[in-house]
């Protein structure tokens, strides 16, 4: 996620329009795309009439090229400075294979005279109108016309390469399935071709084998002595016994293996309640760790969840967690206290978290749940979202809301925070008719609509709207 967003740009020609406005747009559209922290790519200007796309050779021409950098651009920008010549258009981009921006330039009042008049206007309809009959996925934004110079493209811009992280993220991936479906938790059930058909590649690991590798780490191996000082910088153990300790860094240390070996993007972990039985430790605090590391992690085997996580992560590049529709707060209807024991990634919450015994698993097996990170979460605007898989299919939800700053009770125990959701109890009704589950992923940030634009007009996912 660190990579420096890449966009190809290509500018539209039409015969009796005003070529010369094209040179300009060239010049536009860069200082754009620099300004906005983003590199680019760009065909000479010498190899086309006025270095835009017209004829059907010119688009050729332009493919050629774009394959020749294959890999190199993240998304296509497709400039059109005037009325654009729609079979140079879909010729040079119907084979793109990443996200396509359409912009149009406005025209100026005062300058419509043949020499200026742009009719960009009108010119985007006739491209978007013959993208759609070659079934080529393209993006469209607000307002319909807009200067590349201008504060609003800068927005544009800005949402345009979250959609392409997205998008390129999503196409194909690598979600790791550590430990098998917990018997009791029919919730979290998945189909795994479903997501195949979607890119979405599977690797299955049985949790006795993660157990018989952890039982061959030694306390004195430089990795995991590594580890532990990396988890002790991460958040505060100082109340954990040593041996748990040590545990702890072992079980990071084989999930690390496995996401290199395996090549993984994301996980789900299978959490209780053998590594609580046998390791004497809950592993909330390693999913905590991986998720502010940039590695999607999921509790309780939720590989749907680990999706939507995952593309929130890409979406924010930041860091994500899943949290339980927990509490009620009070008597105020859109207001919900989302919780998990303990996995919240550090950067989402208020403070430094403390790692405490699972009270849950310690009612019943006193010193069996060493892991949990708590504490309460921030205050910030945050997207909500989850998928299932049926019939084939991946069917998302996504929804925007906030965390308050009201307080939760010191006795509440794991990771929690109160959010605030508009016409929350329409929304809850919604879910439970639409047998998602009792997870939510969140992120930090206000990204619904890229969200939708990525997994609809792109990655082929069925879309719930719960607003």
């Amino acid at each position: 996620m660190a990579k420096k967003m890449t966009f190809a740009l290509c500018f539209c020609n039409r015969g009796f329009m005003p070529g010369e406005l094209i040179y300009g747009a060239r010049e536009d559209m860069v200082k754009a795309v620099t300004a906005a922290g983003y590199d680019y790519i760009m065909m000479d200007a010498e190899l086309t009439r006025y270095g835009g796309v017209e004829t059907r050779e010119e688009g050729r021409l332009y493919a050629k090229w774009l394959k020749e950098h294959e890999g190199q651009y993240d998304g296509v920008i497709f400039s059109m400075p005037i009325f654009a010549d729609e079979n140079g258009a879909i010729t040079a981009l119907q084979d793109a294979g990443v996200p396509i921006l359409m912009q149009a330039y406005p025209d100026e009042i005062g300058k419509m005279d043949f020499q200026h008049r742009r009719d960009a206007y009108c010119g985007k309809f006739s491209v978007t109108d013959v993208f759609c009959q070659y079934n080529v996925p393209f993006t469209v934004m607000k307002p319909h016309v807009v200067h590349p110079l201008s504060d609003k493209f800068q927005e544009n811009l800005r949402d345009f390469a979250a959609i392409c992280r997205v998008v390129n993220g999503m196409k194909r991936f690598n979600l790791g399935c550590i430990g098998a479906r917990t018997t009791a938790f029919k919730t979290v059930r998945f189909d795994e071709i479903a997501m195949q058909k979607h890119g979405i590649n599977v690797e299955s690991f049985d949790l006795s084998e993660l157990f018989a590798k952890v039982n061959e780490k030694t306390n004195d191996d430089p990795v995991v002595l590594a580890k532990i000082e990396r988890l002790k910088n991460y958040t505060d153990f100082s109340r954990v016994p040593e041996s748990n300790m040590f545990t702890l860094a072992k079980v990071s240390v084989v999930i690390d293996e496995y996401i290199e070996e395996y090549h993984l993007d994301a996980l789900a972990l299978r959490c209780w309640n053998e590594m609580e039985t046998y390791l004497r430790i809950c592993p909330c605090v390693l999913l905590s760790e991986l998720n502010d590391r940039g590695i999607v992690a999921s509790c309780e085997i939720d590989m749907c969840s680990a999706i939507t996580m995952r593309a929130m992560a890409l979406a924010s590049e930041g860091a994500t967690t899943v949290l339980d529709w927990n509490n009620n707060y009070g008597d105020d209807e859109n207001k919900v206290i989302l919780f998990h024991c303990g996995p919240v990634a550090q950067s989402l919450m208020a403070g430094c978290g403390t790692v405490t015994e699972h009270k849950m698993f310690a009612k019943n097996d006193p010193g069996s749940g060493w892991g949990c990170n708590e504490g309460r979460i921030k205050p910030m605007p945050i997207t909500i979202s989850n998928c299932q898989t049926k019939d084939g299919k991946i069917i998302v939800y996504a929804s925007e809301a906030k965390f308050t700053d009201d307080v939760i009770e010191p006795e509440f125990f794991g990771c929690g925070g109160v959010a605030e959701i508009d016409d929350l109890q329409n929304k809850l009704i919604k879910l439970a008719k639409g047998g998602f589950k009792h997870h939510t992923a969140i992120c930090e940030g206000h990204y619904k609509a890229i969200l939708e634009e990525a997994f609809t007009t792109y990655l082929g996912y069925e879309w719930v709207d719960i607003d």
